[in-house]
C-alpha cells in the first residue's frame, strides 16, 4: 500500500511537467507562427511600397506640389498609410516591449518626485489644487481675448455667444440629476468644439484633411450603394435614390464588415485607439467617446453597429449619449444630397466635427452618469467573439443587419404617420379660424417658435422669421426638406451669405421625428433588454441633439469672419 502510494506521488509531477511542457511548445510554436507572419506582411507591404516609390519617381511628373495633390487619393495617401503601418508594428514589436517600461517608470519616478516636492511647498500645493481652475480659467480667457480682436470688424458675431450661454443653461434646467453633473466633461465638450471650430473654419489645411476622409468615408459607403443596385435595381438606389433601397443597404455592408473586424480582433483595438483620447480629456467613458467620434463621418444606426457587443451592458447615461450623438450628426452618404441644395461642402463636415465633442458635453450635462460604468479598457481588451469561423461571423452580421433594416422601417413608417395625422388635425382647426394662406402645422408653429432662437445664434432679425422656419421644417419634418426650402430662399435672395452659413449649422443634424422612429427601433433590435430604456431617453435625447446643432451654429457664427464667408461663396 505504502509503495503503491510512492509510486503515485512520484509519477504526478511527471505528468504535471509532461503538460506543462506541451502548453510552452503550443505557446512558443503560437508565438512562432505569429512572428512568421508579422514578417511576412511586413516584407510584402514594404515591397509593395518600394515598387510603388519606384514607378512613382520614374514615371510620374515629381515635385514637391505635385506630390501634396496625391495626398489624398495617390501616392501620397500610400505614404501616409505606410508611415501608419511602420509605426503600428514599431510600436508593438519594439517601443512597448523595450522602451514602454523604462518610460513607465521614468515618469512614476518623476510623480513621485513632484509629489516629495509639493508635499514641501505650500505654493506648489496651492497651485496643485486650483491647477484644473487656472487651466480652464486661462483657456476661456485666451478665447474671449481672440474673440475680442477678432470681432472688432463686427461685434454682432458675439451675440452667438450669447446663444451659447444660453443653451448650456437650458440644458443645466433639464438636467435630470444637476447634483451629478460632471463638470469637467462639458467644460472639455465646449473647449474642444472651440478648438475643432478654429482647426476646421479658420485653418485651410484641418479642412482639407477632414474633406479627405469625409471623402473616403463615402468611398467606402459607395460599394454598398452599387452592392444594392443588384438586387434593386439602378432608378431605385441611384437615380431616385430612395430611403429604404440607399441609405439603409449601408448597414448590411457596415455590420457585415464590422463582424468580420471583430472576429480576428482589430475592431477591439480601433474602438480602445479611438476612444482614449476622448476618454482622457473629456472623462468620457469609452464606448460613448467611440461613437461620438464614428457620427462624424457614419450614421446614427451605423455607428452603433461598432460598438454592437458592448451595447447590452451600457448605463443608461451611455445609451442617451450615443443615441444623442445620432441625433446631433449627419451621415457622410446624406452630404452630397446636401451639397446638391446649395450647402457648402466644409461646412457639412465642419457641422460634424464640431458637433461629436459638444454632443458628449451635452448629454453629460442633460442626464449624468450615475451608474457604474461596466465596459472599460480591460474589458473591451478582452472580449471574444463566439464564431467558429469568419465565415460565421460575416453571416451572423447580414442576419443581423437584415432585422435592424425591418425594424427601422417600421419605427420611420409609424412616426411619420403620427406627424402626419398631427399636421392635418392642425389643419383642419386652422381652416375653421381662418387659416387660408397658410396651413397650420407642426413646422409652421415651430416656426414662429425658433424665431428668437434664430436671433440668438446671430442671425440679424430680418432674416430670423426665415431661419426659423428652416429650423421648424427640419426639427419637424426632416433636414432634406429644410436644405430644399434654404436652396430657395438662397435663390430669391431672402437670406445673405453670414445667414446661409449660420442656417446650414443650424439644420445640420438628424433629430427630427422620423429619426426618432429610426433610432427606437434600431436600439429596441439591437440590444432589446434596454427597450424600457431606449424608449425613457430617445425624446430627451432628441432635444439635446437639435440643441448641440444650435451650438455649433453659435460658435461658427462668432468665428467666421466676413471676408472667409466671401471667398468661400465665391470658391463654391
Amino acid at each position: 500500500m505504502n509503495n503503491s502510494t510512492e509510486i503515485i506521488l512520484t509519477e504526478l509531477p511527471n505528468d504535471s511537467s509532461t503538460t506543462e511542457n506541451k502548453n510552452d511548445a503550443r505557446y512558443l510554436s503560437d508565438n512562432k507562427r505569429q512572428f512568421l507572419i508579422s514578417v511576412s506582411t511586413l516584407s510584402i507591404v514594404s515591397g509593395y511600397f518600394a515598387w510603388a516609390t519606384y514607378y512613382y519617381l520614374n514615371y510620374t511628373v515629381f515635385g514637391w506640389n505635385e506630390f501634396i495633390s496625391t495626398t489624398c487619393t495617390g501616392y501620397g495617401l500610400l505614404v501616409i498609410l505606410y508611415c501608419f503601418f511602420i509605426y503600428g508594428y514599431l510600436n508593438v514589436y519594439f517601443v512597448r516591449p523595450l522602451f514602454y517600461p523604462i518610460f513607465k517608470n521614468s515618469i512614476n519616478l518623476f510623480k513621485c518626485k513632484l509629489n516629495n516636492a509639493v508635499n514641501k511647498s505650500t505654493g506648489l500645493q496651492i497651485i496643485r489644487r486650483f491647477s484644473d481652475k487656472i487651466f480652464y480659467l486661462s483657456t476661456f480667457s485666451a478665447i474671449a481675448i481672440y474673440l475680442a480682436i477678432d470681432t472688432k470688424d463686427n461685434r454682432n458675431r458675439l451675440i452667438s455667444i450669447s446663444g451659447l450661454i444660453i443653451f448650456l443653461f437650458i440644458g443645466y434646467i433639464f438636467s435630470n440629476n444637476r447634483s451629478k453633473i460632471n463638470w469637467k466633461t462639458v467644460i472639455w465638450g465646449i473647449i474642444l468644439q472651440f478648438t475643432f471650430g478654429l482647426i476646421t473654419i479658420r485653418w485651410e489645411l484641418g479642412r482639407n484633411i477632414l474633406e479627405c476622409i469625409g471623402d473616403k468615408v463615402n468611398t467606402l459607403l459607395n460599394y454598398a450603394f452599387s452592392a444594392s443596385e443588384f438586387p434593386f435595381g439602378v432608378e431605385l438606389v441611384r437615380n431616385q435614390q430612395v430611403f429604404a433601397f440607399r441609405a439603409l443597404s449601408t448597414i448590411y455592408f457596415i455590420s457585415f464588415l464590422v463582424n468580420i473586424l471583430y472576429y480576428y480582433g482589430i475592431m477591439q483595438k480601433v474602438v480602445l485607439s479611438l476612444g482614449n483620447l476622448l476618454q482622457f480629456l473629456m472623462d468620457t467613458s469609452i464606448c460613448e467617446s467611440v461613437n461620438s467620434a464614428a457620427n462624424i463621418f457614419l450614421g446614427m444606426t451605423e455607428a452603433p453597429l461598432l460598438l454592437s457587443p458592448y451595447l447590452k451592458n451600457l448605463t443608461d447615461s451611455e445609451i442617451h449619449s450615443i443615441m444623442l450623438s445620432g441625433f446631433a450628426t449627419v451621415a457622410g452618404s446624406v452630404m452630397a444630397a446636401y451639397i446638391n441644395y446649395g450647402a457648402r461642402p466644409q461646412d457639412l463636415i465642419t457641422a460634424s466635427i464640431m458637433s461629436a465633442p459638444a454632443a458628449l458635453c451635452y448629454s453629460k450635462l442633460m442626464y449624468p452618469e450615475t451608474e457604474e460604468v461596466e465596459m472599460r479598457k480591460e474589458n473591451i481588451r478582452e472580449t471574444k467573439m463566439e464564431y467558429t469561423s469568419v465565415l460565421e461571423a460575416a453571416s451572423k452580421g447580414v442576419s443581423n443587419a437584415v432585422n435592424l433594416v425591418h425594424g427601422i422601417i417600421a419605427g420611420l413608417i409609424a412616426f411619420l404617420a403620427a406627424v402626419y395625422f398631427i399636421n392635418g388635425v392642425l389643419g383642419w382647426l386652422g381652416e375653421l379660424v381662418g387659416f387660408t394662406e397658410s396651413v397650420l402645422s407642426l413646422e409652421l408653429i415651430s416656426g414662429k417658435i425658433f424665431i428668437p432662437v434664430s436671433y440668438i445664434m446671430g442671425v440679424p432679425w430680418s432674416e430670423c422669421e426665415c431661419v426659423g422656419t428652416l429650423i421648424g421644417i427640419k426639427t419637424m419634418v426632416n433636414e432634406f426638406v429644410a436644405f430644399e426650402r434654404m436652396h430657395t430662399m438662397i435663390n430669391a435672395g431672402m437670406l445673405s451669405n453670414r445667414t446661409k452659413v449660420v442656417a446650414t449649422y443650424a439644420i445640420c443634424g438628424f433629430s427630427n421625428p422620423a429619426s426618432i422612429g429610426i433610432m427606437t427601433s434600431a436600439f429596441s433590435t439591437l440590444i432589446p433588454n434596454k427597450s424600457d430604456v431606449i424608449t425613457r431617453v430617445v425624446f430627451r435625447a432628441w432635444f439635446g441633439g437639435a440643441l448641440v446643432c444650435f451650438m455649433t451654429a453659435c460658435i461658427a457664427g462668432a468665428l467666421m469672419p466676413e471676408e472667409a464667408i466671401l471667398e468661400s461663396i465665391q470658391s463654391h
